[in-house]
């Protein structure tokens, strides 16, 4: 155990603040550390990372630089996420391995016409809620994180699946290339390691 680890993360593409950041808590158990990073979705997955695993997090910005500043706190009262995961993806095999996982990579469904693919898509997510309890994650990659986002017609779907508890993940790289970042509306930031695994831990997964 060291007392304080500093981190420099910026240029690292998803998910490698966040790959770094875990390789630095299982070889050192800091009690303290300093994380640089240079965009907003690392600074969400990273501080949602590290809150899972018991420390308090602050952050200072700057022009190309976010820094954030992490402590230890009660070890006792605050177990920290399995190793090798994000928080997002904190759950036993054993709760996932029945549930199902819709994968969904862009707003609108099939090839031919985008009209149509979007109003196939706004039908797929208002059925969705007919797997009832076996719904567990919906992931949102490429454009399909538009669907979270403000304006879009199927927002209020997705807020009504999160609200009866499904677990809504979108892709933070993504959503900067989109620039769609402060536009984001329902679901958790998220990063390619809470993806692989997601996938990973689901029984069923169902891509659009």
């Amino acid at each position: 155990m060291t007392k304080h680890t500093a981190l420099d993360c910026r240029g690292l593409a998803c998910p490698g603040p966040v790959l770094r950041c875990l390789e630095a808590l299982e070889k050192y158990a800091p009690e303290t550390l300093e994380i640089q990073v240079d965009d907003q979705a690392a600074r969400e997955n990273v501080t949602r990372l590290l809150t899972g695993k018991g420390y308090s997090v602050t952050a200072e910005e700057a022009p190309g630089l976010i820094l954030l500043r992490a402590a230890r706190q009660n070890a006792a009262a605050q177990p920290a996420a399995p190793a090798g995961t994000a928080c997002a993806v904190a759950v036993s095999q054993a709760l996932a391995q029945d549930k199902i996982l819709a994968f969904i990579t862009a707003d609108a469904i099939g090839r031919g016409s985008d009209e149509l693919g979007g109003k196939l898509m706004l039908a797929f997510l208002a059925t969705l809620p007919e797997l009832g309890k076996s719904l567990w994650r919906i992931v949102l990659l490429n454009g399909g994180v538009k669907l979270a986002c403000e304006g879009h017609p199927a927002l209020e779907k997705l807020e009504a699946l999160a609200a009866s508890g499904v677990s809504i993940l979108v892709c933070g790289t993504c959503l900067n290339f989109f620039e769609l970042l402060e536009k984001k509306r329902v679901g958790e930031t998220t990063n390619m390691l809470d993806v692989v695994t997601s996938l990973g831990l689901a029984g069923k997964v169902i891509q659009t």
